[in-house]
């Protein structure tokens, strides 16, 4: 089971740690957490809790969703989702949807919506290297041939284009939750969490974590010199 946090994303700061080293971390507010639904299989043919997040106003909702928020008896959310458990899971009625969820040093997956960039060539798309930037030529930031001669007379899938960049459903893993302040109902997260300053993100426990030695290096328990953890790739040994 494992059960997260809806959020909004204020904005970075810094953080200075006992040696006084700083951090950059980005501020999620977390307050204001509403259990809505248990879906179960019976009911829903899967497990899973809705959680909602950010009051709003009800002369802006329709009726339908109007009258589910006040089944449940919570008021109009902005933002609402869902996390699955596992079949034959419920989460209990103690559980508090807070700051408290999660502890410093505790890896987290955030969701959110990047920030869109509009339409972009392929140069900022694509890291494309361009053509020359000499005074002669005339083609510094275009594409140049895209297409193929009569065999096959047809573009190829997946071709570098310009086109709209950015505006899409991300999910940042193994970023690092550096303190959890519970009186002002905000997490700290070290890491490049998705989505404009204002935007909706989702806060889980991380699915993919590392575990042993280098999860400790990476949730700042210990530093490589001290466990001697070797983050490089191996190279590939020569056969005789």
């Amino acid at each position: 089971m494992r059960i997260g946090l809806l959020g909004k994303k204020i904005g970075m700061t810094r953080v200075y740690d006992e040696r006084g080293r700083a951090t950059a971390v980005t501020v999620i507010d977390v307050s204001g957490n509403t259990k809505l639904q248990v879906k179960t299989p019976e009911n829903d043919g899967y497990s899973a809790v809705q959680v909602g997040f950010d009051t709003q106003k009800e002369s802006r909702l329709p009726q339908a969703e109007l009258g589910h928020f006040q089944k449940y008896g919570s008021e109009p959310k902005k933002f609402v989702a869902e996390f699955r458990l596992e079949n034959g899971q419920t989460p209990g009625d103690d559980l508090n949807f807070s700051a408290a969820l999660f502890k410093p040093g505790q890896l987290v997956d955030v969701i959110g919506q990047s920030k869109g960039k509009g339409f972009q060539g392929i140069m900022k798309k694509h890291n494309a290297q361009g053509q020359g930037a000499s005074h002669g030529s005339m083609m510094h930031r275009r594409p140049g041939a895209i297409g193929m001669r009569s065999t096959p007379g047809r573009i190829w899938k997946n071709q570098s284009m310009p086109g709209h960049m950015g505006d899409e459903h991300v999910t940042v893993q193994n970023l690092r939750v550096l303190q959890v302040r519970e009186a002002e109902q905000a997490l700290l997260i070290a890491g490049a969490v998705p989505g404009a300053n204002g935007s909706y993100v989702v806060v889980r426990p991380a699915i993919k974590a590392p575990v042993g030695t280098m999860a400790k290096v990476r949730t700042g328990q210990a530093s490589v010199a001290k466990t001697g953890a070797k983050t490089a790739v191996k190279a590939p040994t020569k056969k005789k």
